[in-house]
């Protein structure tokens, strides 16, 4: 029953980024990212294979960083989330390559 509404969380939430406005990213521009407890920057560069996307958080100044990374073809996507309490929907971004562009969906704080 918990798996159901952990899942059924991150539907809500993935739903609701979707419905988000949308901030476009440059190559190897940073964007703040906030997700609450979390925070930090991504940022992508064009590799050959497709476009790399980087996040690094970490909670506050002292929490141990954590770096992400993916490659994102065409119309391919990473989120990136913090759980929260029963009930309510994390706290979710998402990256999202659309054709040659790359959109940032949710907290950002840039």
């Amino acid at each position: 029953m918990n798996t159901f509404r952990t899942m059924l969380a991150a539907a809500f939430a993935l739903a609701s980024i979707g419905a988000a406005h949308a901030e476009g990213l440059r190559p190897t521009e940073g964007r703040s990212i906030d997700l609450g407890a979390l925070s930090g920057v991504a940022y992508y560069t064009v590799e050959r294979e497709g476009f790399r996307v980087v996040a690094t958080l970490a909670e506050g100044q002292a929490g141990t960083p954590v770096r992400v990374e993916a490659v994102l073809a065409p119309g391919r996507s990473i989120v990136l989330s913090v759980p929260s309490a029963v009930g309510i929907p994390p706290n979710a971004v998402e990256i999202r390559r659309q054709g040659d562009e790359v959109f940032v969906y949710g907290a950002v704080t840039n």
